[in-house]
């Protein structure tokens, strides 16, 4: 069950990403934020908008969850394939630029990403969709790497570039999906900690 959930949200988030390549605007951006709107509707298992809401012990799912999402988008990947549109040599200019970024600060940038879309999934399981539209396109227009978004734009890309970076692409990789990670927990991490720290001082006095 985890897993059809985790793939029909990369499948959703591929086909967000297939419009914001085929128009890499503002206006791509904006629309992009339908994939997240229809995640969040059909309560589907994308990794950002779990992974600041795990509990511990489900680091195992959380990684079942990134793998259907990755099939999802392999999926609507090889649709892209079919389409005439220029959408692997626009998804080879964004993979172009990840990679110039380094895997170190597309991490750090990565942070914000999640950040913002744990932010935005909390108001939408609200029925506050707002966030989501603004979310989305902030995340895009800031260049914060998505990983699943990323992974879509990735599978996209010629085949002889893979071939070529495999090893930087898989790294750089790595290092998003952990600063996604960081992101979507940071809100709750910092509260936590003030929380302990507030118990502590409480104790102590």
């Amino acid at each position: 069950m985890i897993f059809r959930s985790s793939f029909l949200a990369g499948v959703c988030i591929g086909i967000a990403g297939w419009g914001y390549l085929a128009e890499k605007s503002i206006v791509g951006a904006v629309l992009f934020a339908f994939g997240l709107l229809t995640v969040v509707h059909y309560a589907l298992k994308l990794y950002t908008g779990t992974a600041g809401f795990i509990r511990r012990g489900e680091v195992g799912q959380l990684l079942l969850i990134l793998c259907g999402n990755i099939v999802g988008c392999l999926f609507v990947a090889l649709m892209a394939r079919c389409s005439p549109m220029p959408l692997q040599a626009t998804a080879q200019g964004i993979l172009e630029a990840r990679l110039a970024t380094g895997p170190l600060r597309g991490g750090v940038l990565a942070i914000g990403c999640g950040f913002i879309m744990t932010t935005a999934v909390t108001f939408g399981r609200q029925g506050k969709n707002l966030p989501l539209l603004f979310g989305v396109p902030l995340f895009i227009m800031c260049g914060f790497p998505h990983c699943v978004a990323d992974a879509f734009y990735y599978l996209c890309v010629p085949l002889d570039f893979w071939a070529a970076h495999w090893p930087n692409i898989l790294l750089f990789y790595l290092a998003i999906v952990i600063g996604n990670f960081i992101g979507c927990n940071l809100y709750r991490g910092v509260m936590l900690s003030a929380s302990l720290l507030s118990n502590d001082h409480a104790s102590n006095s």
